[in-house]
């Protein structure tokens, strides 16, 4: 597991999981977290079960049914009939935790000042452009102002290419989103989307924004990546109040 450092007590609770420490097969060794990438459900689900003994607490974690959406949910703890077609969740209730998975795309865990709300978004390219970071801040309880924000191991721009069309929907979005893109050809680049959702973070007038600098498809080792591998697992970013 990776505790990123940002700007919160001792009473957010939070962490990254790796690709190490799990049951699951190649092409998903060995701590995949998913159910919808095709791999042994029996193994998933021992994966989950060494997840839940890390957590070291009752609750289990709200897994979403996430298809890369601009819905957020808030869920206080109880028992849901079906997974929630989102993709970010908050909580204020303590030891309830929220969870995103990710295998490039960007986690973003929130919270406020007061440290009275928790959040967590999963933020891909096509949630980043339909404007999810925006709809799942100004959902929150709070005002942009008091929110720290935690961007979580992601693709970085070195190793994300686009093609023109790529980039003219970005530009299109916002015109300022041009300078995240580097042009590698007449019809390829590089885009930096942790500096556009940054961009975005900031315009909203979220001011304290930790980027974790950790790129998912260089390190083989530690984290899956779509990009890299195609039929890969996933990894979970989860976060918590704790209740003392």
């Amino acid at each position: 597991m990776i505790i990123p450092t940002w700007q919160v007590s001792k009473r957010i609770k939070h962490f990254v999981s790796t690709r190490q420490g799990g049951v699951s097969q190649p092409p998903f060794e060995s701590f995949n977290l998913a159910l919808h990438v095709e791999d042994d459900v029996s193994s998933v689900l021992e994966n989950r079960r060494i997840l839940q003994s890390i957590l070291a607490i009752e609750q289990t974690p709200l897994w979403l049914d996430q298809r890369h959406t601009t819905n957020m949910v808030e869920w206080n703890g109880e028992a849901l009939e079906s997974l929630p077609i989102a993709d970010a969740a908050w909580t204020s209730k303590p030891n309830t935790p929220v969870c995103v998975m990710t295998a490039d795309c960007q986690p973003l865990l929130v919270t406020n000042k007061k440290e009275t709300f928790v959040a967590a978004i999963h933020v891909g390219w096509q949630g980043l452009l339909d404007g999810i970071i925006t709809k799942s801040i100004l959902a929150l309880p709070d005002k942009p102002e008091n929110m720290t924000v935690l961007i979580g191991p992601s693709i970085s721009q070195a190793n994300f290419e686009v093609e023109a069309d790529f980039v003219a929907k970005f530009v299109a979005k916002n015109s300022d989103n041009h300078a995240f893109f580097k042009r590698q050809s007449d019809i390829k680049y590089k885009a930096d989307l942790v500096g556009i959702s940054c961009l975005e973070l900031q315009a909203l007038g979220v001011n304290k924004i930790t980027k974790s600098q950790r790129c998912t498809f260089e390190n083989k080792t530690s984290f899956f990546s779509y990009r890299r591998e195609g039929k890969t697992g996933r990894m979970v970013t989860v976060i918590w109040l704790d209740e003392n």
